[in-house]
């Protein structure tokens, strides 16, 4: 049980969207938000990649995009797909028949931007090929890549050139009966694409891919993505999100979960509230949680963990977490317990005994949990 009660002024309330199916992953309705990543490998290099998506899926992806750029990608992609244990999107760009290779290699979905695909006549084919084997479809629409129409239309990439994209290529799916698919407006400006996004969210009741693309490195793309995807997010806009960063995927993966987590849309492992620290600290606090990040990251049960160096806010804190530990003097702390004091703790023996308690705690939750799967 939960220990953080929903509030009336935490409720997001999120758009309505049609639900389709990536693979065996439902997006949009009323399906949990989707965490999805991209690998960097060479496709063609099976073992490498089908070692990042398994990478990936270990640290929560429920989707795993893979670039196919040439027919040997599309070739290697057959075996990826078969072994991989998250749906495959493939990444489609320039040539229409990629598309249609993949699907036939089993891709679950099929990612195609509109700026660089080609005619109409090629989506045509791309779809019939989705059709014929079950794919759902993306539309990816880019800043950075929109048709010369529109660039000319509108002078530069802006909100309604990009969400005139999309739409028009929503228009050809549609004529073509076909209703599997979800939509990205992405760009690397926060400001564009938060605009972008929301003026779709009113024009279409598709599911919506969030990203903001090209975000770059770990920090500035982490916070670069926080501030576009959480806003966005809190309108109640997304169904499912990519964090981009110039990282590893795994870190785009777990980055995706604390935006989500700090909303309070999804919960997955253990999350941590820890202070920053300061001179009143009664033990090392970066260190000490810098070590329970590393030893917890192998809980995926959702659990909340207060580690706080004093007791200025610590019992407060401790309150609202499943466990808590905060820091005192003479070398010990007190323990907390679904929000009650239970014991004290050296502060040397704390970490291993956070440990142990969390994971003990974890088999109880996921016990709990068992009877209400099978029911």
């Amino acid at each position: 049980m939960s220990l953080n009660p929903i509030r009336p002024w935490r409720n997001i309330e999120r758009r309505a969207s049609r639900k389709i199916m990536v693979g065996s992953v439902p997006v949009g309705g009323d399906a949990p938000i989707s965490v999805q990543t991209m690998t960097n490998t060479d496709t063609t290099d099976v073992k490498a990649t089908l070692a990042q998506v398994l990478a990936a899926a270990d640290v929560g992806a429920d989707i795993v995009r893979v670039s196919t750029p040439d027919q040997a990608s599309t070739q290697a992609l057959r075996e990826i797909c078969r072994e991989s244990p998250v749906p495959i999107v493939a990444d489609i760009h320039f040539h229409y028949k990629r598309a249609i290779e993949a699907a036939e290699a089993g891709a679950a979905c099929l990612r195609i931007n509109p700026g660089n695909i080609g005619d109409e006549k090629r989506v045509k084919e791309v779809i019939r090929a989705a059709k014929d084997h079950g794919c759902s479809i993306r539309i990816g629409v880019n800043a950075g890549s929109l048709e010369k129409h529109l660039l000319d239309k509108y002078g530069e990439p802006c909100p309604d050139a990009m969400v005139e994209s999309g739409l028009d290529h929503i228009k050809i799916l549609q004529d073509n009966d076909f209703h599997e698919f979800k939509i990205s407006v992405k760009a690397s400006d926060v400001f564009l694409a938060a605009a972008a996004y929301q003026q779709l969210a009113d024009a279409t009741d598709a599911p919506i891919h969030l990203g903001i693309t090209e975000a770059g490195g770990f920090v500035s793309g982490t916070v670069k993505s926080a501030v576009g995807l959480g806003n966005l997010l809190w309108a109640g806009i997304g169904d499912t999100i990519r964090v981009s960063l110039s990282a590893d995927p795994v870190e785009e993966v777990k980055v995706g979960y604390e935006i989500l987590k700090s909303l309070g849309l999804r919960t997955r492992g253990v999350q941590i509230i820890s202070c920053p620290s300061c001179a009143r600290q009664g033990f090392d606090v970066i260190k000490t949680v810098e070590i329970l990040e590393d030893r917890l990251s192998h809980i995926k049960t959702p659990m909340s963990l207060s580690i706080i160096g004093c007791v200025v806010n610590g019992p407060g804190e401790a309150l609202m977490t499943d466990i808590g530990f905060t820091g005192g003097g003479a070398g010990s702390g007190m323990i907390y317990m679904a929000g009650k004091q239970d014991h004290k703790m050296s502060n040397d023996r704390m970490i291993d005994h956070i440990v142990e308690l969390v994971e003990k705690r974890a088999a109880e939750l996921e016990a709990e949990a068992e009877p209400v799967a099978a029911g």
